[in-house]
């Protein structure tokens, strides 16, 4: 998976990894039973000259409530996790830094991202995919996400982290960023229509003082 640049992604990451570990744990588990069932109860030689099968289980209350609890356990340690981390996903009590609507649109993207009471939009042409670009270093970040025609999703890999973005459907998400700063790819994760493939662009995070300069010299202007 990339590597993520956003405390929710590494969250994400986190629970992926678990997830992977304690599915291999119950593989080893049910694979030893398997082989051991296979090795220690065959039939016999002994056992073949008279048509005799191995000693048979059955109607063992002890083993029928172990097989029937421990899957119970199980899933619901999966489910406490993943409804913890969801919760933690989708959790925008924290004021935002800067707040970013994202309109996805047949067939690119219009970033308007909003701070200091300063406005700089960007939009998407045939040919030149919209950056958007955004502080790094713990900066709390909220996107708007909204679609005047048809269901697009705002995905960045390396948020680890996709949404939906519906007509007539208003849906937010926050996210806090790492001190991690480069320029990560996105694009859209929906199936939209002929020119899907062409609904790109990019991410650029920033140390804080190097954007609140990109603020400054692009407020008000389109790009």
């Amino acid at each position: 998976m990339p590597e993520p640049i956003t405390e929710q992604g590494q969250r994400v990451l986190s629970l992926w990894q678990g997830s992977w570990i304690a599915a291999f744990a119950v593989g080893v588990v049910v694979w030893g039973l398997i082989i051991w069932a296979c090795v220690f109860h065959r039939k016999r030689a002994q056992q073949k000259r008279y048509e005799e099968l191995p000693p048979q289980v059955r109607y063992n209350l002890p083993i029928e409530i172990l097989y029937s609890v421990l899957p119970f356990i199980m899933i619901a340690v999966f489910f406490y996790f993943t409804a913890r981390d969801q919760d933690y996903l989708n959790d925008m009590k924290a004021k935002p830094d800067v707040t970013v609507k994202v309109e996805g649109f047949q067939w690119s993207w219009r970033f308007t991202t909003e701070t200091q009471g300063k406005t700089v939009t960007v939009v998407g042409r045939p040919g030149q995919d919209p950056q958007l670009v955004l502080p790094s270093g713990g900066k709390n970040i909220r996107f708007n996400l909204e679609s005047p025609d048809v269901i697009h999703s705002f995905w960045v890999p390396a948020f680890l982290f996709k949404r939906d973005v519906i007509p007539g459907v208003h849906n937010s998400f926050q996210l806090k960023t790492l001190d991690k700063n480069g320029v990560f790819a996105g694009r859209c994760a929906e199936l939209c229509g002929t020119d899907h493939a062409r609904m790109l662009f990019t991410v650029k995070l920033v140390p804080p003082g190097e954007f609140d300069q990109y603020i400054q010299s692009q407020a008000g202007r389109a790009q």
